[in-house]
């Protein structure tokens, strides 16, 4: 997997996830979601369930974009990735899908799973662009809209782990 890193000067920096980040994550949510998570659920996800691991991109201080998964045993799901639109189309997501498969391939999972609303062909281009296939549709799966989700999925392996490089505390991914 090639990053873009030509396209992303050096001042960004992918790092876990902490609370002090979620007022930023919930700036980029509005932007990007018709049903934006609350503050309770992201504090929920990275303090209290085991299963979930999130990852932000910062430029200086400011949260640029962010990615979660569940790692449920040999798998990753992704649970939600967004960039803020002031700093879309610069190879952000793709940074940030890239740590987050290497992370969950790091603790063990061999595929990556998501889901995605059938109108956002603009995402589904990124996710084929990055080895996912489209494996199934949930029916009427977002509640706003009652809008079909397709499944996607993508098999990981080593190359995948290159990325892990990209964030910036590594020992805390543990």
């Amino acid at each position: 997997m090639k990053l873009e890193n030509e396209r992303i000067p050096d001042q960004f920096k992918i790092d876990v996830m902490t609370v002090n980040d979620i007022p930023g994550v919930q700036v980029i949510e509005r932007y990007s979601f018709p049903t934006p998570w609350s503050m309770r659920a992201f504090v929920s996800e990275i303090t209290e369930n085991d299963c979930a691991h999130y990852l932000v991109m910062r430029r200086g201080r400011q949260v640029v974009g962010y990615v979660g998964m569940w790692l449920i045993i040999d798998e990753g799901h992704i649970t939600n990735i967004a960039v803020h639109p002031a700093w879309r189309r610069r190879g952000i997501g793709t940074r940030l899908l890239n740590a987050i498969a290497a992370h969950a391939y790091r603790l063990g999972a061999r595929r990556m799973t998501l889901e995605v609303r059938r109108s956002n062909h603009q995402a589904q281009a990124l996710y084929h662009k990055l080895g996912y296939t489209v494996a199934g549709v949930r029916p009427r799966y977002y509640l706003d809209n009652g809008e079909d989700a397709l499944i996607m999925w993508k098999e990981l392996n080593s190359d995948d782990c290159q990325a892990i490089s990209d964030i910036g505390n590594r020992d805390e991914l543990r």
